[in-house]
């Protein structure tokens, strides 16, 4: 296999295995001067706030240990405007611009578990995972602890220089962040255990198909014949993909090119 491109953005992951991060309490940005600041009392730094996000989760149907710790592992709140800070750790969508939004953490929690699908590598973690669309940064973050490595692909160049900068202090050595036509995929990064999109069209690119390993998965967002999205999932094999049609989901438009 040839040797793996080099990166701008290749920050260093304190944790490598779920476990540590939750051991660890947080996935904070490794100095403290380079941290957002946060408003007086809010108290968006505290574990408690992230563990009781991720109780609401549990009770909501999340059952995967490992998707529990990472989404407790990362502090929401540095990815999102300082105005909207507040609801950080409410399960809500939230602007991040270009109209583009941060997706609810039940919904980055059911796509990621859903992409693990109870797999896992012999140290407990998924292997190469491509993100199609890494808006504010979020998800790439919480894949970070899950995932061996992480290439997130964005098509809008200011989502993308958004995504390094809230990323930067993080330090994840694990996480390529790149700027290109999402729908192309990343062959230099192929073959994928996993690929998972921020964004829903007409039918999953072939592109994917063809870069996703044999067991790998496919979880995004499909235009259905009623012009409604559901959740659909991909799984490879040897002779076919077999797809899952799954819940009604509302995402943002899957689109070509970069902008």
């Amino acid at each position: 296999m040839s040797r793996r491109p080099g990166f701008p953005v290749q920050l260093e992951l304190p944790s490598a295995r779920p476990e540590l991060a939750k051991k660890a309490g947080a996935l904070a940005p490794a100095a403290a001067g380079q941290r957002r600041s946060v408003p007086d009392g809010v108290g968006l730094d505290s574990q408690a706030v992230r563990s009781r996000m991720v109780e609401k989760l549990a009770a909501q149907g999340i059952t995967d240990p490992r998707v529990l710790a990472a989404i407790g592992a990362v502090e929401r709140h540095r990815f999102v405007d300082s105005a909207l800070m507040n609801q950080a750790y409410e399960d809500t969508s939230l602007p991040i611009g270009l109209g583009q939004t941060i997706s609810k953490p039940n919904v980055v929690a059911r796509m990621i578990e859903l992409l693990l699908g109870g797999r896992n590598d012999a140290a407990g973690r998924l292997g190469r995972v491509l993100e199609i669309g890494t808006g504010c940064g979020y998800q790439a973050a919480v894949l970070s602890v899950i995932a061996t490595e992480v290439y997130s692909i964005e098509r809008l160049r200011a989502l993308h220089d958004k995504a390094r900068e809230n990323l930067r202090a993080f330090r994840l050595a694990n996480v390529h962040l790149l700027f290109g036509d999402g729908m192309a995929g990343y062959a230099k990064g192929a073959p994928y255990a996993g690929i998972i999109a921020a964004a829903g069209g007409d039918a999953v690119p072939q592109p994917w198909i063809d870069q996703l390993a044999v067991g790998g998965r496919i979880v995004a967002p499909t235009v259905m014949a009623d012009g409604r999205q559901a959740l659909v999932v991909m799984e490879k094999t040897a002779r076919e993909m077999k797809q899952t049609v799954l819940e009604a989901v509302h995402f943002v438009p899957l689109k070509s090119g970069i902008a």
